[in-house]
């Protein structure tokens, strides 16, 4: 009859500074009592600058990218050379006016979120001061 082994090992490894730091900026977001620090509020407004502008000219860029490839490859495979022509000028149209979008929404959020980012930089970079 043959022995087994019935070791049992565990390790443990406290968090370091660092990763304690992020676990309590993490959980603060979930806890009612404590409020996000100004810091955080701060990135939070500027994504919301941000990322609608950059979500809506990625998708329009994408589309339009897939629609002006189907008219190469109506082009090219099938030989349509008048529709697929028509079907890549209609992908160009996304393509054109991704940016000239993404620029002008970026513009609005800005003059819409500007005063309340200014007051909050504001008020951390005083906060050093004092």
């Amino acid at each position: 009859m043959s022995e087994q082994n019935n070791k049992f090992s565990y390790s443990y490894s406290a968090p370091t500074e660092k990763e304690r730091k992020e676990v309590e900026s993490l959980r603060g977001w979930y806890t009612e009592e404590k409020e996000p620090d100004k810091l955080a509020q701060l990135k939070k407004l500027d994504d919301k600058v941000k990322r609608p502008p950059e979500a809506l000219a990625l998708s329009l860029g994408v589309v339009g990218t897939l629609i002006f490839g189907g008219g190469m490859a109506m082009i090219l495979e099938a030989g349509l050379l008048v529709w697929g022509a028509l079907v890549s000028l209609v992908g160009l149209v996304p393509l054109a006016l991704a940016y000239p979008l993404y620029k002008q929404l970026l513009k609005k959020l800005k003059d819409k979120y500007r005063d309340e980012i200014l007051r909050l930089s504001d008020e951390i970079l005083h906060e050093d001061e004092q």
